[in-house]
């Protein structure tokens, strides 16, 4: 067992990834404009990524793509798939377009349920092409395209993919379930959605539920208004002496005026804003998302 009381596990648990996956959604915002990123408000379906039970296997996989492809706003993008036994679960040949190969491993023949999810992480590797972004390692550029698939409505099914008990295990992307679930929690919240009822596995929602968590804790941190007692007296020790806590969430520098102000990333996209300490409660708006967060610094 853990220290957090999971069996231990192949699959690997926690935030490893975190700062990647905030820079990823920080990118996002950039790349694609705050517009941007709110006209992926609606999630893709669960009823759009199921299959039939007397489905035909290819019929039903170029329907579940067009799905995926919509979700993502690729009208113009045909997705052409095919099954072929595989290391990996799936991998997209990324070119001009408008036809887009993608090879799914033969195991996705049987496991249907799942296809959507492999096919979700492909159509996202598809749009961070066409939109010119990606990060410098390919490491860091899977958990790129594993955030934006979450981030902007498909890739809930990556997470609802992740299966564990004594025996078996899957998890698909390169997410932890846990990041998934943080980043699915940011989206929630931008978009004030609750994916919880489309989970069908017990163990994603769990995952769910802990990086739910960690994204609500962001919200309750100072300087934000919503900051607990504790932490508001731990902001006000740390901004008298001018010394932010190692944990990172904020920092202090003065002004070309002398003045103290404290600095702090968005809790939705990340950019760091900068606002005057010690002049009571006001709002700050974000240059990049433009939301408008109420504040007490």
């Amino acid at each position: 067992m853990t220290d957090d009381g999971r069996r231990t596990s192949p699959v690997e648990h926690g935030f490893p990834h975190l700062e990647t996956v905030r820079a990823a959604i920080r990118a996002l915002f950039r790349a694609l404009t705050a517009d941007g990123v709110r006209a992926y408000a609606t999630s893709l379906d669960p009823a759009e990524a199921a299959f039939g039970p007397d489905e035909d296997l290819h019929l039903g996989a170029h329907r579940v793509a067009s799905a995926v492809v919509r979700a993502l706003r690729l009208p113009d993008a045909r997705m052409v798939v095919a099954f072929r036994p595989m290391r990996d679960a799936a991998t997209v040949e990324l070119a001009a377009g408008p036809e887009y190969f993608v090879e799914v491993d033969d195991r996705f023949r049987v496991h249907r349920r799942d296809l959507a999810a492999a096919l979700a992480h492909e159509a996202a590797h598809v749009l961070l092409h066409r939109l010119g972004l990606r990060f410098p390692t390919t490491a860091d550029d899977e958990v790129l395209t594993d955030t934006a698939a979450a981030f902007l409505g498909a890739g809930w099914l990556l997470l609802d993919a992740y299966r564990e008990d004594a025996l078996t295990h899957q998890k698909l992307g390169y997410l932890t379930p846990e990041e998934f679930g943080y980043v699915l929690a940011r989206r929630a919240r931008l978009f004030g959605e609750d994916p919880s009822p489309w989970f069908t596995s017990p163990r994603a929602y769990e995952a769910y539920v802990r990086g739910r968590a960690l994204a609500d804790r962001e919200w309750r941190r100072a300087p934000l208004a919503g900051a607990g007692r504790t932490e508001r007296l731990r902001y006000a020790r740390a901004r008298r002496a001018g010394a932010a806590p190692a944990h990172g969430a904020y920092r202090f520098g003065r002004g070309g005026d002398g003045e103290v102000r404290v600095s702090f990333p968005c809790p939705v996209c990340g950019q760091w804003l900068r606002v005057p300490t010690g002049g009571g409660a006001l709002r700050a708006r974000c240059g990049l998302c433009r939301t408008v967060l109420e504040c007490d610094p």
